[in-house]
């Protein structure tokens, strides 16, 4: 039976049921791949490609941190996120024509930089500032799980050269982060949803973990419905093995063993 797509959600269903693009099951993520190195001129880079999305995330270091760090001996890590024009299907302008950030911006950029703060040791890479920026050339929903996922790669890379030019004697890393999707649409539970799936979820939640299962955020919204704490923990269930396997994927790029707390 061919998927008939309805009107106007994007979605595909074939005998009532939901065909997810390329075929995916409920708890299969979207092939995921990450280059690192990807912009030579910054401190540490990689382009991470999730599905149709695509995020190009930069590391870039500065001497000196923001006013209320100073004098306290220990750096900072902050974010920009932004989208180019024609990420989407539609072309957006860009926020700086508009003269400001919106509100999803800036929320998104507080995630990323407290997601990467969580996992490291601000004492150790002194009065230094880690800025993170993360550019959306696709998106296909997940952008800013993406831009967790590969910004810890291209902060990993940062940290790596700064101890290769002794600008700090150690690594500053107790840990990996990385962040990944789940929702319920059409009463189906589905991990790592892309944009027809978000725009059409029941409820949606954004999960960021560290290597040892840790969370760092939980943001799960109702968009339709409004659900339980069984639905909440089945999602963070469903999520858990995923954001693992990413961070496996992390650690064979960065080469770096955090299981013990410290590199």
């Amino acid at each position: 039976m061919t998927p008939i797509p309805t009107a106007s959600s994007g979605l595909l269903y074939s005998g009532g049921k939901l065909v997810r693009a390329g075929g995916r099951t409920p708890g299969e993520m979207r092939p995921l791949e990450i280059i690192p190195g990807y912009v030579s001129s910054a401190e540490g880079s990689a382009l991470i490609q999730l599905g149709e999305t695509r995020v190009v995330c930069t590391a870039s270091v500065e001497d000196g941190v923001p006013p209320f760090l100073k004098g306290l001996g220990q750096g900072w890590i902050t974010s920009e996120y932004a989208m180019i024009p024609r990420a989407t299907q539609t072309r957006t302008p860009r926020e700086a024509t508009r003269g400001r950030q919106g509100g999803r911006t800036m929320e998104i950029q507080r995630l990323i930089g407290r997601s990467l703060r969580a996992v490291t040791n601000l004492k150790a890479l002194g009065e230094r500032s880690v800025w993170i920026d993360c550019d959306v050339l696709r998106a296909d929903g997940g952008t800013r799980t993406a831009s967790i996922t590969g910004a810890m790669v291209a902060m990993g890379l940062a940290f790596q050269k700064l101890v290769a030019m002794k600008i700090i004697p150690r690594l500053p890393l107790h840990d990996y982060v990385a962040a990944l999707s789940a929702g319920f649409v059409g009463g189906e539970m589905l991990l790592d949803l892309d944009y027809a799936e978000d725009s059409n979820a029941d409820m949606d939640m954004n999960v960021v973990m560290t290597g040892r299962g840790q969370l760092v955020e939980v943001q799960a919204t109702a968009e339709g419905k409004v659900f339980g704490l069984d639905d909440l923990h089945k999602l963070v269930e469903m999520v858990r093995p995923a954001i693992l396997k990413i961070h496996a994927v992390q650690q064979a790029l960065l080469k770096i063993d955090l299981s013990s707390g410290a590199p």
